[in-house]
């Protein structure tokens, strides 16, 4: 039995711990925030025995095995180090952090302590996604030329809005942007060049994100992320023998499209149980029980080498966090 807790009380929290319930041996068992009322609601409303009104109190609590960070990316850093120290396992909530300097804090103070961390970027834990990877892998559509994938919002969000507040890390590429980045690394792995362009807002951030990723194999990924109109969010993976279509939500498809050349399309359905929270807990589970540090599906080196794109990319536009 894997013991929860989970540190802030937003949206996303409660869309985890719903999934939380589709999980064997997973058991919530408290809740923590900034304010002792919201952790009591939350708590309440997803059948936790404790709350806390303090992150240090809920990563205190030794029947917790492992806490889920959710706050908004700029407290990613403070919360996860808060929960390491306290010996707790941590999945924290993408990006990993604002920077890739604050991550690989992060990343060695979990392997100085022997605590397990992992980012909680779920698409790489779908099964779906998995079973795709698998096939590019074993050569179904050929060497990969071209990773297009978009993901873009209408909004609009006021000014104090996390999307748009530099404070709380804001902006299309962070929130948005590192999925397509995040597909692209997992099918390519690192690329050789990065260009990009954006439209900032009057706050300092990315309204409008165009990247061009270029890899010495020839291939290249055309990716985008806004958040001031709604793009299509679906995703294509394209081979000198074929191609695969994902529709949207890419990141969570309902299904894919194998298209190998010279024969009929094949349709590969997902488990659409859930909300696709559950396999991210199922694999710090799964890692836990079997005394790992680290995941194999999202391990510490991607999430770092997400982050430093991501790094590189904001430098381009000029966007900066204070």
């Amino acid at each position: 039995m894997t013991r929860w807790g989970i540190l802030a009380t937003g949206n996303i929290a409660g869309r985890f711990a719903e999934d939380l319930r589709l999980v064997p041996g997973a058991e919530l068992v408290a809740a923590g925030s900034r304010t002792p009322e919201s952790a009591r609601r939350f708590a309440e409303r997803h059948g936790a025995r404790r709350a806390y009104g303090s992150w240090a109190e809920l990563a205190a609590d030794d029947e917790v095995g492992a806490i889920y960070v959710a706050t908004p990316h700029a407290a990613h850093h403070e919360a996860a180090m808060t929960c390491l120290a306290a010996g707790r396992a941590v999945l924290v909530e993408k990006p990993c952090t604002l920077d890739l300097a604050t991550s690989t804090e992060l990343v060695e103070t979990a392997r100085a302590r022997d605590v397990f961390l992992m980012e909680a970027m779920w698409m790489r834990t779908n099964p779906l996604v998995l079973r795709l990877a698998e096939l590019v892998a074993d050569g179904a559509i050929g060497e990969i030329t071209s990773v297009q994938a978009d993901f873009g919002v209408a909004g609009p969000f006021p000014p104090e809005h996390r999307m748009r507040a530099r404070a709380l890390g804001g902006g299309a590429l962070l929130d948005l942007g590192v999925y397509p980045v995040s597909l692209a690394h997992l099918l390519l792995g690192v690329p050789q060049h990065v260009g990009s362009w954006a439209r900032l807002g009057p706050e300092g951030v990315d309204e409008n994100t165009g990247i061009v990723l270029g890899y010495g194999s020839g291939a290249v990924a055309t990716l985008s992320c806004g958040m001031v109109g709604e793009t299509p969010r679906v995703a294509a993976i394209t081979g000198t023998a074929g191609r695969i279509d994902l529709p949207a939500p890419f990141f969570r498809p309902p299904s894919a499209t194998l298209r190998r050349a010279g024969a009929a399309p094949e349709t590969i359905p997902a488990d659409l149980t859930g909300g696709g929270y559950q396999y991210e807990a199922a694999e710090v589970q799964r890692c836990l029980a079997e005394g790992l540090r680290e995941s194999r599906l999202v391990p510490h080196s991607a999430t770092l080498e997400v982050m430093a794109l991501l790094d590189t990319v904001r430098a381009q536009i000029g966007v900066h966090y204070p």
